[in-house]
């Protein structure tokens, strides 16, 4: 059902795309609320599954007994609200376990540790499991902490240790698309203090703006697809990934004094914030987001067709060539 559901408004918003020319950042927050009401849905299951065997978990703090909370973080395209056609889901999983006693209240109580990657192992299950209605949704966790090496899992103090210690700029890069896509109240308060403090830390644009053009040209050289004929619409110069390493950067160099534009996840929202505290010209903000929605719109009706995300050279050629100029620019200023 969960699977029927997805294809079934998927298709909705394929249909109003191409017959009524539906604005490319609509498609992408419509695609979200489908893979946000899939996946609260999922939660549910799995975790209705587990406290049936398990019981609660809860733990003590400062002389209380709670229950712990669990949520998903949206990285990515899902973070950004941007989903395609096709998107697999970048997500990170964490609970707010912590203190004493840490363990479920049921008759076979575990520790919650095992409860919570018990749960998400279940939920990467119901997500990926090929039946006759095909697959819900990819899952990628490499964004999760010490990436694949990593736990399954993380409670929100290790995570916020690991951000503050030991992210590197590129986890940096990614925590600016990274909103809770489901969880409880506390999780979702939480999460966004230490997103705020991570991203709001003063930086050196120098040495900021070095690491994220190694960054780019080491993902250049590995993932773009252009040749002589055909570009990579997503990793070529001037591409979509240069408009979104543009923003990241730019949310890095500025939110310590302007904070107001960590309200937003979304690569068009953030822009619209720089332009607004006067951080980007208004012109750039325009040329960058005519770009990015039309490259995204290309890419997005490729996909319907099932093919891959290059094109001939010359279409949304002026696009790319704007992007390319822009971030000529911006990544060697100063």
């Amino acid at each position: 059902q969960l699977r029927q559901f997805r294809q079934a408004s998927a298709l909705h918003v394929a249909a109003t795309d191409i017959v009524t020319g539906l604005p490319v950042e609509k498609v992408g927050d419509h695609l979200t609320f489908v893979a946000e009401a899939v996946l609260e849905k999922v939660v549910q299951m799995a975790w209705r599954h587990l406290v049936e065997r398990y019981g609660v978990p809860c733990y003590m703090l400062h002389g209380k007994l709670r229950e712990a909370q669990f949520g998903i973080v949206a990285y990515g395209k899902f973070g950004g609200m941007e989903l395609g056609y096709g998107s697999d889901l970048d997500i990170v999983f964490l609970h707010d376990s912590s203190g004493y006693e840490q363990h479920t209240a049921g008759p076979q109580d575990i520790d919650n540790c095992e409860f919570f990657t018990r749960l998400s192992q279940r939920i990467i299950h119901i997500l990926n499991t090929y039946t006759a209605a095909g697959i819900l949704y990819e899952v990628d966790m490499r964004l999760r902490p010490n990436g694949a090496s990593g736990l399954l899992v993380s409670s929100l103090d290790a995570f916020a240790e690991y951000q503050r210690r030991s992210a590197w700029t590129w986890e940096n890069q990614a925590l600016v698309r990274a909103r809770v896509a489901t969880g409880g109240d506390e999780i979702v308060r939480q999460f966004e203090r230490i997103r705020s403090g991570v991203l709001a830390r003063p930086r050196e644009p120098e040495k900021l703006r070095r690491e994220v053009l190694e960054m780019r040209q080491r993902m250049r050289g590995e993932l773009d697809k252009s040749n002589d004929r055909q570009v990579d619409l997503k990793h070529c110069r001037g591409g979509i990934v240069d408009v979104e390493f543009m923003v990241q950067c730019g949310t890095l160099l500025w939110s310590d004094e302007h904070t107001e534009i960590l309200r937003h996840t979304d690569n068009l929202g953030l822009l619209a914030a720089f332009s607004r505290a006067g951080l980007m010209s208004a012109k750039d903000v325009g040329a960058l987001t005519d770009a990015y929605c039309a490259i995204r719109r290309r890419i997005n009706h490729l996909a319907l067709q099932e093919l891959p995300g290059v094109t001939d050279r010359q279409e949304l050629a002026q696009h790319r060539a704007t992007v390319a100029e822009i971030w000529d620019r911006f990544m060697h200023a100063g």
